[in-house]
């Protein structure tokens, strides 16, 4: 496994190594020793989730403002523009935003850390994206953040107006929401 380096020194690329032959691919999308030997991380994961969306479909900015979630998110089909917001007041990174492409093609994953709000925009015809948790999700403390705060300027790339949840339409500004310390 390879890591790549954000801005945000917290929010890291990951990409396996690939065994490719003709009969297909073979990759170990996870593995916990060297998940904690190349990021340094000592993570333990509850829950694994699996949502498929059609293109231009923007879920987020979601976090849990108690028992929050890191999250290992990668795209098995399809392709996502991955979005990570700092919500931690105490970090020099707060309310920045690193955005990533997550494909099937690239096989590459994203590990968010507890504290950051997370959103994806589907670019594909359709998508599908795995995520394992370090908490269980609580939707008495699930907060979301509108997903084209001003504040935040977070350059998506939309090509057409995006489809977004009742929900997600509902969420609040970066400046009143709800963050960590």
């Amino acid at each position: 496994m390879n890591i790549v380096l954000t801005e945000i020194s917290d929010v890291l690329l990951l990409e396996p190594k690939v065994f490719v032959d003709e009969r297909g691919f073979f990759l170990e999308s996870y593995n916990q020793r060297v998940f904690l030997e190349k990021t340094g991380v000592a993570a333990q994961f509850v829950q694994d989730s699996h949502s498929r969306s059609s293109q231009n479909v923007l879920r987020g900015l979601h976090y849990q403002i108690q028992q929050p979630q890191g999250k290992l998110v990668r795209a098995i089909f399809g392709a996502v523009f991955d979005v990570a917001v700092d919500l931690r007041k105490s970090s020099p990174t707060f309310g920045q935003w690193i955005g990533c492409l997550l494909s099937a093609e690239n096989k590459r994953q994203v590990w968010i850390p507890p504290g950051f709000a997370h959103g994806f925009l589907v670019v594909s015809e359709i998508a599908e994206v795995l995520y394992k948790t370090t908490d269980y999700y609580a939707p008495q403390h699930e907060r979301c953040i509108l997903w084209n705060d001003p504040d935040l300027a977070i350059d998506w790339p939309v090509s057409a107006p995006p489809i977004i949840s009742a929900k997600d339409q509902a969420g609040k500004m970066f400046k009143t929401a709800e963050v960590y310390p």
